[in-house]
């Protein structure tokens, strides 16, 4: 009987994991621009709306929050999928 042999799958280097938090570190700073841009500028008047809230300081930081951590994860998942196509 002829033996088989696993395959081994090889570990991922921990170079995909620095360039993952590299994509989100990005991603972050991008949506934190954003929010701020959106607060600052007052184009669609979200900055009125914060101001007349009742906890206008955490609606802010809730808002800016909101953006960078969906930027983040938006941007980390983009580079992941980058990153595998580019080693098929």
């Amino acid at each position: 009987m002829p033996k088989r042999t696993r395959k081994t799958r090889a570990l991922r280097p921990p170079s995909l994991l620095l360039e993952l938090s590299g994509h989100g570190a990005m991603g972050v700073a991008l949506g934190l621009g954003y929010a701020i841009a959106l607060i600052f500028f007052d184009t669609f008047g979200v900055r009125a709306l914060i101001a007349h809230s009742d906890e206008p300081r955490t609606i802010m930081m809730v808002f800016a929050g909101m953006f960078a951590l969906t930027f983040g994860v938006g941007a980390a998942l983009t580079g992941f999928v980058f990153i595998m196509m580019e080693e098929r």
